[in-house]
């Protein structure tokens, strides 16, 4: 594969006013103001590579957001480098800006609002250099993929908000970016809009093998797009690889989740601890080493409709990772 990102300590420090309490303390900071360094990124690297869907994950104030300000030029770090597709992000250059597009889910359509989607779109293809024949094939993947085609003759100011998504969706990608940094990008949106923006990510990279660098606090959009994170804490980097190993790595369980016939939670007790997921259903965490003989006992010994093994739930992976580390 090629590598479209190379990260190589990057750092980020800021220098931050501080003083005591109390008014003379505010007076005698107007005079002599003291300052302490903050390192809000920390010698982080890593590379991705050509189609990559990479999630980009900490708690908040880990750094994902700076590292995302300065991979895509808007910060100048304090250290280190970055090479993406050959151009040093903090020098603007033209010809990098596009090939590259950071989207944040928050972020409203810009420009004006009396606008159609259509006269946005072609503003974007003056402004990203666009030729007539390149415009109209991007625009055709953007319609098969986000359905605009109802959409593209009415006024943004007139669009709900999952149209709006899906319109600054295209307004950022009819261009067709190489890197794409996606910050949030389904926050706020209902559960049909989150579904179809997945979608589309998805479609996207497979159609033109971007390569996407996510951070969302929506582990299910992880979950559902990356197979590779990077877990950030505290400004730097403490695991990047596969998401199932991380998973594996950091829950000794899984979940077998039964459907019984007469049978009560008190009887399963022996197993592991028991939930009711639902009338007659339960869920049993059971060590994963334990998994196949508790499954045999459960078949020979139970009256068994259903039985499935599954992962325990991303989020609260996640949440051990923030809390305990990665060993």
């Amino acid at each position: 594969m090629d590598r479209t990102i190379h990260v190589h300590h990057l750092s980020m420090t800021y220098r931050v006013p501080v003083r005591q309490e109390g008014l003379g303390a505010a007076l005698r900071s107007l005079i002599h103001r003291s300052y302490r360094e903050l390192a809000a990124v920390d010698a982080v690297s890593f590379d991705l590579f050509a189609g990559e869907i990479v999630g980009f994950i900490g708690p908040n104030g880990a750094g994902k957001t700076t590292t995302l300000k300065m991979l895509s030029g808007i910060l100048h770090p304090t250290g280190g480098d970055a090479d993406i597709l050959g151009f040093q992000p903090w020098k603007r250059q033209p010809a990098f800006l596009r090939r590259i597009a950071i989207i944040r889910g928050s972020q409203p359509i810009g420009g004006p609002v009396e606008l159609t989607v259509m006269d946005s779109l072609r503003l974007q293809q003056l402004i990203y250099d666009v030729d007539d024949r390149a415009f109209k094939r991007n625009l055709g993947q953007l319609n098969a993929m986000l359905d605009l085609r109802t959409l593209l003759d009415r006024q943004i100011r007139a669009l709900s908000l999952g149209e709006r998504m899906r319109c600054g969706l295209a307004l950022n990608l009819i261009y067709r970016p190489e890197v794409l940094f996606l910050d949030e990008p389904t926050i706020g949106m209902d559960a049909s809009v989150v579904e179809t923006t997945r979608q589309f990510i998805a479609a996207y990279c497979q159609e033109t093998a971007a390569t996407v660098l996510l951070t969302s606090h929506y582990m299910a959009d992880v979950e559902r797009l990356c197979r590779r994170v990077i877990l950030m804490d505290k400004g730097t980097v403490r695991y990047d690889g596969d998401l199932r190993t991380l998973s594996e790595r950091l829950s000794p369980y899984k979940i077998l989740r039964v459907s019984l016939v007469g049978a009560k939670a008190l009887d399963l007790s022996s197993f592991g601890e028991v939930d009711e997921a639902e009338n007659g259903t339960y869920d049993i965490r059971v060590g994963r080493r334990d998994v196949p003989s508790v499954t045999a006992r459960l078949l020979a010994d139970f009256p068994v409709t259903d039985l499935a093994v599954l992962e325990p739930p991303l989020d609260r992976v996640i949440d051990r990772a923030y809390r305990t580390g990665v060993a």
